[in-house]
């Protein structure tokens, strides 16, 4: 399959470029644009998958260009508004006239990136697709336990929450409890990071003209990625309405009876973070999710699993993993979860070989790139000069790092305690590879 194709329309050159690197970097195929006429010629050449449109241009403002879109009915495509003035008006609006989501200048790296694959999520082809039901791999007790629960309370209406780690596959369950119930229904997702705090009525609620999330998953499942980080307002907004059972859209008078079924994921740290009135709601259902550390008896399976997935796909040979290989596995802590152990087979069925994977050959992959010196511990860093020491130790650090996150930089960014921006910044600067990491997931 072909990299989704996003259309990066702003007048400011440095913006451009740089929104353009970052997306490049995790996978998309990108084209820009410095004003309206161009914008209109790139849609006109070819249909992009998402428009990221600024709305202060010199020739023609963003929501001109966007309400001219929507009465020629083009570009057939999320589009997302971009603007470092926004105003709850200008939100508003820009949702009534068809824009799937509204971010904020300066721009926020992992907000942009989770907003961006939201939208992507809410292209029409991609929302009619069914949602396949695969079941959740694992005969530990911990899973045989979480596969009875979610099956007990498919055909509930209740919201439900699922706390876990991330990578640990809360979205995957999800999808699986959505199934459960019948995957013919509408099924929305809805990253709360993307969501400003005084936009949410909107994109939740929607307006008179232009339905919000609630109507758009009306008889379906509304998944809310990690809902902590939604803001106070938009909390207090969701407890109100999952505690009345009806909702209306901004500007309407009469109110409609929810018929989505909620369910939202979150973190261990951000349950507790929840506001209490949001967090009584949603917890009354309140399901577990397991990190992979506390199951080492599934580690074999998933691992089959991930093979049997990538080779059916047509994506890569197959290869399996020796005895040797998935002892070490079992005992390894998995801090990136399942998400990690998919990377980790990927890029050892990418490396190629005997088709036997032996332990050699795992160690080199578990253990940090080789950096043609000895391990740091054992450096005379007190030789070296302040900067060359730093710089050692920091290429070092966060090679270790992010090997311990399976490759996924946002992970990275979050066990470091670093923006994703300036992340990336010094991970460029450091040498270190990340381009071909996998995308962040739950």
């Amino acid at each position: 399959m072909n990299e989704p194709c996003i259309l990066v329309v702003d007048d400011e050159a440095d913006i451009r470029e740089t929104i353009s690197g970052i997306l490049a970097d995790e996978g998309y195929a990108v084209r820009l644009a410095a004003n309206a006429a161009e914008a209109r010629e790139a849609v006109r050449q070819s249909r992009p998958d998402l428009v990221l449109l600024d709305v202060w241009m010199p020739d023609v403002d963003g929501i001109s260009l966007l309400r001219e879109w929507s009465e020629a009915g083009s570009p057939r495509c999320p589009v997302v508004i971009l603007s470092g003035h926004g105003t709850v008006e200008t939100a508003v609006e820009a949702t009534r006239l068809g824009a799937v989501d509204f971010v904020e200048k300066p721009l926020s790296l992992t907000k942009l990136l989770r907003t961006v694959q939201q939208a992507l999520e809410q292209r029409p082809e991609v929302r009619r697709r069914p949602v396949p039901d695969r079941t959740p791999v694992g005969r530990s007790a911990a899973m045989r336990s979480l596969r009875e629960r979610l099956q007990s309370l498919a055909r509930r209406p209740d919201a439900v929450l699922l706390v876990g780690e991330a990578g640990a596959g809360r979205g995957f369950l999800a999808r699986h409890l959505h199934a459960l119930a019948g995957d013919e229904r509408p099924w929305v997702e809805l990253s709360a990071a993307a969501v400003p705090d005084d936009g949410a009525a909107a994109l939740l609620l929607g307006t008179v003209t232009q339905p919000g999330a609630l109507a758009q998953a009306a008889g379906g499942t509304l998944l809310l990625r990690d809902v902590q980080d939604f803001g106070p307002a938009a909390q207090q907004l969701l407890a109100g309405v999952l505690a009345q059972g009806t909702w209306a859209p901004v500007g309407a008078a009469e109110s409609r009876p929810l018929t989505a079924r909620v369910v939202a994921s979150a973190t261990p740290a951000g349950a507790a973070q929840l506001r209490p009135e949001l967090h009584l709601r949603l917890g009354v259902f309140e399901v577990p999710v397991p990190p992979l550390r506390e199951r080492p008896d599934d580690v074999p399976e998933l691992l089959r699993h991930a093979v049997e997935t990538l080779v059916e796909s047509g994506q890569l040979p197959f290869r399996r993993f020796g005895l040797a290989a998935q002892n070490r596995l079992r005992r390894y802590p998995w801090p990136g979860n399942v998400l990690e152990l998919q990377a980790l087979v990927r890029r050892l069925l990418l490396a190629g070989g005997g088709e036997e994977i032996l332990l050699p050959e795992l160690e080199q992959n578990l253990a940090p790139a080789a950096t043609g010196t000895e391990p740091l511990v054992k450096q005379d860093l007190l030789a070296l000069p302040l900067r060359e020491a730093r710089e050692q130790f920091e290429r070092a650090y966060l090679t270790e790092q992010l090997a311990l996150c399976g490759g996924r930089v946002g992970a990275l960014a979050k066990r470091v305690g670093m923006e994703r921006t300036h992340l990336y910044r010094k991970l460029r600067t450091l040498g270190v590879d990340f381009r071909h990491a996998p995308h962040d997931d739950e």
